[in-house]
């Protein structure tokens, strides 16, 4: 019984983190540098499953649909400047051009997609 647990947890480790809906990086503003991730005048970041903003990452866990929204509401448990906190953040798609809207308790930001992302996977040839 135990190598069949053994089996199975090892080959749960071993599985690839999927990309989420909301993967890439943006900028915080129109001039930013989106090769800057977590930096003032820089870019945002999220992938496979963190958000890398200023200063902070933040572990997104536990979506919920958001109803009558293209959004998801997430458990932001984040890390950063000798600090931990959790709070809840809501993300969805910009009604127009390429781009996220973040909500946050009380706060709303909204970033435009990098075009090109300096941190995408190079094609591969066949």
């Amino acid at each position: 019984m135990r190598s069949i647990f053994c089996t199975i947890s090892l080959s749960l480790m071993a599985a690839p983190v999927l990309a989420g809906p909301y993967d890439g990086t943006y900028k915080q503003t129109a001039n930013s540098e989106c090769a800057l991730v977590g930096v003032d005048g820089g870019a945002v970041r999220i992938a496979e499953g963190i958000f890398y903003g200023v200063e902070a990452e933040c572990r997104m866990s536990d979506p919920v649909n958001v109803l009558e929204m293209d959004a998801l509401l997430y458990t932001m448990q984040c890390s950063g400047e000798d600090q931990q906190f959790t709070e809840r953040a809501m993300v969805m798609d910009k009604a127009e051009d390429d781009g996220i809207i973040m909500v946050w308790n009380g706060y709303a930001f909204v970033y435009d997609r990098c075009n090109p992302d300096p941190f995408a996977a190079a094609p591969q040839d066949e």
